[in-house]
């Protein structure tokens, strides 16, 4: 069996700048949808379309676009290929110490301190909030740099006042993981996208990462704060409800392609997990997208 490497993202500094701007246009597929960490914090806008988002043990499915903090070290995929329907995706990678040691002790600077911390986790921003935030982000596109530096400052600090957010891995993801945690969760994380709509044997997982299925068990609950099979049906009622929302095609397909084998079972989750039906889910998502 093959084992899947998790990906270090390693990420260097724009020209004259003390931390990275990059806008990846539409359909260029810039952002490969792999397992990744890295050590910079980093501040992701979507300017429009849908997709699935997963970081750390999170997964959800979003529409008309998307503004997101994740923390520093917080595994996590990348948000649009060629088919998400956005114009652009703007990113931003942000050492913690960006700005020196001492920088964000200073007492004006508590609050985007409070920010990044909270960031560990990972954050939506919705609303008028991303609308707002949107704009400025792809306005530093043209900036120089001190200008670009000022703008990042005030978006930081707009962002820790808004109340339009949602912190997306509050009761999953152990945030302080030792190397060898990283490199193991990427690597389970990486299967499960690979082969989600495959039967997922706990014990060839377990192999993986060469624990005993027993050992792996109560490890991913530690890690994840849900049981490994409950991780796996939630990415498959992601992707099911990424699928109602853009495919048209039949319930009964979309149950199979997203890796469910009785409709049934499927009909039961997707209710017990989105409070609605399969059919429902479709009517409404196809008006907020349309």
């Amino acid at each position: 069996m093959k084992t899947i490497a998790p990906a270090l993202e390693v990420i260097s500094n724009s020209y004259g700048s003390s931390f990275t701007y990059t806008k990846h246009a539409e359909k260029t597929n810039s952002k490969a949808h792999l397992w990744h960490y890295h050590p910079e914090i980093e501040l992701v806008y979507i300017n429009g379309g849908a997709g699935k988002r997963q970081i750390g043990s999170h997964v959800s499915y979003y529409t008309n676009g998307s503004l997101i903090l994740i923390g520093a070290n917080l595994p996590h995929c990348g948000f649009t290929n060629e088919q998400t329907g956005n114009i652009n995706e703007t990113v931003i990678h942000i050492k913690p110490e960006f700005l020196g040691n001492d920088f964000f002790v200073a007492p004006e600077m508590k609050k985007i301190q409070n920010l990044f911390s909270q960031a560990k986790a990972g954050i939506a921003f919705g609303g008028e909030t991303k609308k707002r935030i949107g704009k400025k982000i792809e306005m530093m596109e043209n900036q120089l740099p001190f200008e670009r530096l000022l703008t990042l400052l005030s978006v930081l600090d707009e962002l820790d006042s808004s109340d339009e957010y949602t912190v997306l891995n509050a009761d999953g993801f152990s945030l302080e993981l030792q190397t060898q945690d990283n490199d193991r969760i990427n690597v389970v994380f990486n299967y499960v996208k690979d082969h989600f709509q495959e039967s997922i044997a706990i014990d060839e997982v377990s192999s993986l990462v060469s624990m005993t299925t027993p050992s792996f068990c109560r490890y991913f609950k530690k890690i994840s704060n849900k049981t490994f099979t409950e991780f796996v049906n939630e990415y498959r009622l992601v992707h099911a409800s990424k699928l109602l929302a853009e495919k048209p095609i039949s319930i009964n397909e979309v149950c199979y392609e997203s890796g469910f084998n009785n409709f049934s079972h499927f009909s039961k989750s997707f209710k017990q997990y989105t409070g609605k039906s399969a059919s429902q889910y479709r009517h409404e998502h196809k008006i907020i997208i349309s």
